[in-house]
């Protein structure tokens, strides 16, 4: 029976160690696949070329299978993120109240699609499903703070706060 060997870290830089011990904790096994790249993109911020490669070289997974979860769980991103993040809450309540219509202003001040970064890597704009703050609707997540019965003035406020630093 031959001895499993896991790749080198891709660098010296300390995120790797982290990561290194989530896969290590769970014996380098496939079923650790999800709660690596969670690690990678807590560490990280997101997911590139290279660590999805590494990963699925470490855990002896096919590189088409890192990719596939990679790309179909909504909490992974593969770009790198701006440096401020507005998640605009599209559940019921928070759509009833208006989401749709802050977000459509915040794509248009933007000039970036839901999931994009602005070019100047300042801003980027996602969604959330549900945010659990449904009586303080519509809800936007600035920066991970909630801010509720969020009106247009305020949003664009927001991002302009964000845009002109």
């Amino acid at each position: 029976m031959t001895t499993f060997t896991p790749p080198p870290l891709p660098s010296d830089d300390k995120r790797w160690k982290i990561v290194n011990g989530t896969m290590r904790k769970n014996g380098f096994a496939r079923h650790a696949l999800i709660e690596t790249l969670h690690t990678v993109q807590s560490s990280f911020g997101y997911l590139d070329d290279d660590s999805i490669r590494f990963v699925a070289r470490s855990l002896r997974v096919p590189l088409s299978q890192a990719y596939g979860v990679a790309t179909f769980y909504h909490y992974f991103s593969l770009k790198p993120p701006g440096e401020h993040t507005m998640t605009i809450c599209t559940g019921t309540a928070c759509y009833i109240k208006g989401a749709d219509k802050l977000l459509a202003e915040s794509e248009m001040k933007l000039g970036v699609a839901l999931g994009q970064t602005t070019a100047d890597g300042k801003v980027s704009l996602m969604t959330a499903r549900c945010v659990g703050a449904c009586s303080r609707a519509p809800v936007v997540l600035c920066d991970g703070k909630v801010s509720g019965e969020m009106s247009r003035e305020q949003l664009i406020e927001q991002l302009e706060r964000w845009t002109v630093e």
